[in-house]
C-alpha cells in the first residue's frame, strides 16, 4: 500500500475538501490493494492478448496522472514524463521491463507531491490553465477528475487482478 495510506470508508458527512481527499485516497489505496502480494512477473501480467495492460501499467499510469494535474497543471511545474521522452501517456501502461518498487516509488512520490500541493491551496477555487482543454479549472474539479480516474482505472484493476490469481472483491 502507499505509505502511510491504509483504505478507509470515506466519510457519509463532512466537509467538500475533507470529502474529495477522503473518495480520493480510498482510490488510491485501492489500487495498491489491487496490487497486494503479487511479484514483478505477476503485476507485469497483461489480462488478454493483445492488450499490455498490466496491474503495473495502471500504477505508472496513475503516478503520470498524479504528476500532471497536480504538478504540471495545478503548480504549473514544468516536468517531462516520467516514461516518455515525447509527451505520451500511454508510455507508461507499458510495464513490461518495469518492476513494483519502480512503479510504486514513483506513484507514491507522486502522491506524496499531490498531497502537498492540495493542502497548500488555499480553496477548492483555485484554478489552473489546463492546456489540452483550453480553460482553467479548478482544484476541486482537478481532484473530481482524479477521483473518476482512479474509479475507471480501479474497475481495469478488478479484472487484471482476478486473470492473476482469481482474486476478487473491492
Amino acid at each position: 500500500m502507499i505509505t502511510g495510506m491504509e483504505r478507509i470508508d470515506p466519510p457519509l458527512t463532512g466537509h467538500e475538501r475533507e470529502t474529495l481527499r477522503a473518495y480520493l485516497d480510498y482510490h488510491r489505496a485501492t489500487l495498491a490493494l489491487k496490487c497486494e502480494g503479487l511479484g514483478d512477473e505477476e503485476l507485469r501480467r497483461a489480462a488478454v492478448a493483445p492488450s499490455t495492460l498490466s496491474l503495473l501499467g495502471l500504477v505508472r499510469h496513475m503516478a503520470e496522472v498524479e504528476r500532471h494535474w497536480f504538478r504540471r497543471v495545478l503548480a504549473g511545474e514544468d516536468l517531462p514524463h516520467l516514461w516518455s521522452d515525447c509527451h505520451d501517456f500511454q508510455a507508461a501502461y507499458d510495464a513490461c521491463g518495469s518492476t513494483r518498487a519502480e512503479a510504486f516509488s514513483a506513484w507514491e512520490a507522486e502522491v506524496a507531491h499531490a498531497r502537498r500541493i492540495e493542502a497548500a491551496a488555499p480553496s477548492l477555487d483555485v484554478t489552473a490553465y489546463v492546456p489540452s482543454w483550453g480553460k482553467d479549472a479548478s482544484l476541486r474539479l482537478i481532484m473530481l477528475h482524479l477521483v473518476h480516474e482512479y474509479a475507471r482505472h480501479n474497475g481495469h484493476a478488478d479484472l487484471l487482478r482476478e486473470a492473476v490469481d482469481g482474486v476478487t472483491g473491492d
